[in-house]
């Protein structure tokens, strides 16, 4: 998970140009010709290349200025070949400056929408030779796209199936800000996948806020999926022109204490000329039917099939520390029946199982579940299944000896954290545990945070009877440990 301040500096332009895999960034694979329209030459060299091409585009943003950030050039170029291009901004970019006391959020609303359709107009051909660009403007309240996610799905299904695009453009799924995470889902389930609304279209998806958190060797950047549009000076010049419409954004609105520029310049530089990259990532596979649409399933698929390890489990030595201590906390040797509620890929699950007469291990993400399995294939007495704890534990589950809380409890709402702790009262056997561990600093995808987490932990254990028998404090990370058990390790084990 990513967290990051945009007020304070971040990788330099200098340190991601410094790595030799920039130079060789190759270009966007040509578009499939059954898709494209009947072009002039189609023998033609470059017939079918992203830009050459003919054929819609429809570019998505999650605010006001996304567009241009992202995609500022390759517009400005599919514009000069004639292309009809529909930009959709989803937000109204309201929360930019929620400080401020110059500017409330209508007049700032009011302010956005002008700045894009100024930007836009930068990035038309000024002989007027080229193709205008439409501004669709959904309104969705600023950092409210998560809560909005199905009705803006329908939306832009609708606009999708009316405009037809051969290639779709959208902020990529692991920027690391929460509103371009969910809109770049969306695309990915409705674009380029089986099963979508247009199979058969291109999909890239444009990284803003990476170059500033990111560097060359950060663990979550994908260079294997890199691609570069070159752009000449004109477009270059013509995206300069266009963020700089954006005054809101790249200036103060006034001197005023909260009125102070969203967008500092080292990193504006990062989005100066006519060069820009996308990832080229594949569409996340369709969530189980046992898992409801509406949870947080699609989000965990398309993080586990960036990377085999998203959160580095297995090299991180923060990782690895805490997997240890955690393990150390169990007060019993032995671990009886055992319920792990959001195993990942099962690097847990296997230090359970050498522990454990049974175990079964469950996870939202049926990429992740196919994983464990494979990890898991030579321990018969391990299950590892696709599950959704927010609709609630299976009925059939009791006399459980530990269930294992990863760190999943922020992911839930407070309502269903609640429901959830409920039936693990239900199911925990006398003298049963439940360990629970959460980093304490938040991500822009968390419904709560781990400290409110441990809080609702520490008042459900008061009300079912439990004894918090371990609790270990650090500032990235809270870790307890509660049972029916009141015994310590030594009283348990005949010490004293």
């Amino acid at each position: 998970m990513v967290s990051f301040d945009a007020r304070e500096p971040g990788t330099s332009v200098a340190t991601w140009r410094s790595d030799p895999r920039w130079a060789t960034l190759p270009a966007p694979r040509p578009l499939d010709p059954a898709i494209v329209p009947a072009v002039a030459e189609p023998d033609a060299p470059g017939a079918f290349d992203l830009v050459d091409a003919s054929g819609p585009v429809v570019v998505l943003a999650a605010h006001p200025d996304d567009e241009t950030l992202g995609a500022g050039s390759l517009i400005a170029q599919l514009v000069r070949q004639g292309r009809a291009v529909t930009v959709v901004v989803v937000t109204d970019g309201a929360a930019s400056h929620p400080r401020s006391t110059s500017t409330p959020a209508g007049s700032l609303r009011e302010l956005r929408l002008a700045e894009a359709r100024a930007a836009l107009d930068e990035l038309v051909d000024p002989a007027g030779l080229g193709a205008p660009i439409e501004l669709v403007a959904l309104g969705v309240a600023d950092g409210g796209l998560r809560e909005a996610r199905d009705v803006v799905r329908r939306q832009l299904a609708d606009l999708l199936a009316e405009r037809r695009p051969v290639l779709v453009l959208a902020p990529w799924r692991g920027d690391g800000h929460r509103d371009h995470r969910v809109l770049g889902e969306v695309a990915a389930e409705l674009v380029g996948g089986d099963g979508s609304a247009l199979p058969d279209a291109r999909l890239l998806e444009y990284p803003i806020w990476m170059w500033h958190w990111g560097g060359p060797d950060h663990p979550d950047v994908p260079w294997d999926a890199f691609v570069r549009v070159d752009g000449d000076e004109e477009v270059g010049l013509a995206k300069q022109r266009a963020l700089a419409r954006y005054s809101s954004q790249v200036l103060p609105l006034s001197d005023r204490p909260g009125d102070e520029a969203v967008l500092r310049p080292d990193f504006v530089e990062h989005f100066v000329g006519g060069a820009e990259v996308f990832v080229e990532a594949p569409a996340p596979e369709p969530a189980p039917a046992s898992v409801p649409a509406d949870t947080l399933a699609p989000s965990f698929d398309a993080t586990h099939a960036r990377r085999d390890d998203p959160w580095g489990v297995t090299t991180r030595w923060y990782e690895r520390r805490k997997r240890a201590l955690v393990l150390a906390s169990l007060p019993d040797e032995r671990l009886g029946r055992v319920l792990e509620i959001g195993c990942s890929i099962g690097v847990v699950t296997e230090q359970l199982a050498l522990r454990a007469d049974s175990v079964l291990a469950v996870d939202v993400s049926s990429v992740a579940v196919g994983r464990a399995r494979e990890r898991l294939a030579a321990q018969p007495h391990v299950r590892v299944e696709v599950a959704d704890v927010s609709a609630g534990l299976p009925r059939g589950d009791h006399a459980l000896d530990l269930v294992v809380l990863g760190e999943v409890g922020y992911y839930l709402s407070p309502e269903a954290l609640g429901a959830l702790l409920v039936d693990v009262d239900r199911v925990l056997a006398p003298g049963g545990s439940l360990v629970a561990c959460h980093w304490r600093h938040g991500a822009d995808d968390f419904a709560q945070g781990g400290d409110e987490v441990h809080e609702a932990l520490a008042a459900w254990a008061r009300d079912a009877g439990l004894t918090r028998v371990v609790g270990h404090v650090e500032e990235d990370f809270l870790l307890d440990v509660f049972s029916r058990d009141p015994r310590s390790v030594a009283s348990r084990t005949g010490l004293r």
